[in-house]
């Protein structure tokens, strides 16, 4: 299984009601694409202050790379993608993305 990770720094004036537009539209995905298990979203609840800015994000798993390769070249994935690239302080410089191999999941 393939953990897809990724954390992000919202510009301050994104209201609330597009950031869950945002958080629909991806996740709109799970059950149409296949592999692609369940995604989860929210802000960083971390009391550890480590965060760099990055006050949310979301995680998706995938049956396997294949599942999560075909996720990535997906034109819905593509648009709900941009959608979120256009409300990040930095464009595309305000998110990081993680993908870990889950042995035994």
């Amino acid at each position: 299984m393939i953990r897809h990770c990724v954390f992000f720094r919202f510009r301050p004036e994104v209201p609330q009601d597009e950031r869950d537009a945002i958080y629909a539209g991806l996740n709109a995905l799970v059950g149409r694409l296949p592999g692609l298990l369940s995604a989860q979203f929210g802000p960083n609840a971390s009391p550890e202050g480590l965060g760099q800015g990055f006050n949310h994000g979301f995680i998706m798993d995938f049956a396997d790379d294949a599942a999560r390769d075909h996720y990535l070249v997906d034109p819905d994935h593509a648009q709900a993608g941009a959608r979120l690239v256009a409300s990040l302080q930095g464009g595309r410089d305000g998110l990081i993305v993680f993908d870990l191999e889950m042995n035994g999941a």
